[in-house]
């Protein structure tokens, strides 16, 4: 059933995210619908919601490079909307995968106490891509893409409580690493997720302090 929407759904979004160069692409929405399938092979939920969900989660990363200005996930749902309405979908279905979308950046960490199991999934399979090698690249060309240096020394690293994108930026994308990557593990949501993002997260740390030896030049 959800590789028969997959097969009308993948096009639009393929063609969509081709102009993408923050590491928020085509092959990022497929590692993490894979990375979500995954866990909700373990850990349940609904397959097609979490599936279909995940390949159209950073749909609002699309609109906010042509607005250049931050969009929520909320303001994809519209046209989220008009792609699934040419499917032979349930409104039931619809509903649930665009709530999916519009709260998976809605972080307990914030308050936000999102419940609805599908969103979890998808919320842990999304954070799983922004862990480990392709994380760090991401998190790079992110930075590259929006003017975010690679470090800034004169700020502390790890010395924010809180991580917001509509907040403010990071200092700088080693920041970034220190502010949101390495608190994942304690927000994943599912066992499968925590255990997963703990070994990405062991080798990010290896990364920093071979990059901040590097960049004192201690070799």
């Amino acid at each position: 059933m959800l590789e028969k929407h997959l097969e009308k759904l993948r096009p639009m979004v393929m063609e969509l995210f081709e102009r993408d160069s923050s590491g928020h692409d085509a092959s990022h929405l497929e590692r993490t619908m894979a990375a979500a399938l995954y866990l909700q092979e373990r850990e349940g939920g609904d397959r097609t919601v979490i599936g279909i969900a995940a390949l159209l989660h950073d749909v609002h990363r699309i609109m906010e490079h042509d607005a250049g200005r931050f969009v929520s996930p909320e303001e994809s749902i519209a046209p989220i909307r008009e792609m699934l309405a040419g499917t032979d979908l349930t409104e039931d279905q619809i509903d649930r995968i665009c709530y999916c979308v519009e709260h998976h950046e809605h972080y307990n960490w914030n308050g936000d106490n999102v419940e609805d199991w599908n969103t979890l999934v998808l919320q842990d399979a999304d954070n799983l891509d922004a862990l480990g090698a392709l994380g760090i690249a991401r998190a790079f060309a992110y930075g590259g893409a929006h003017g975010i240096p690679l470090y800034d020394p004169s700020v502390p690293l790890g010395g924010r409580d809180d991580y917001a994108e509509s907040d403010r930026p990071s200092a700088s994308m080693l920041h970034f690493l220190f502010d949101k990557s390495f608190k994942l593990v304690e927000n994943m949501n599912t066992e499968t997720g925590r255990e997963l993002a703990q070994r990405k997260i062991d080798y990010m740390r290896d990364f920093a302090d071979r990059f901040l030896n590097e960049w004192d030049a201690h070799f």
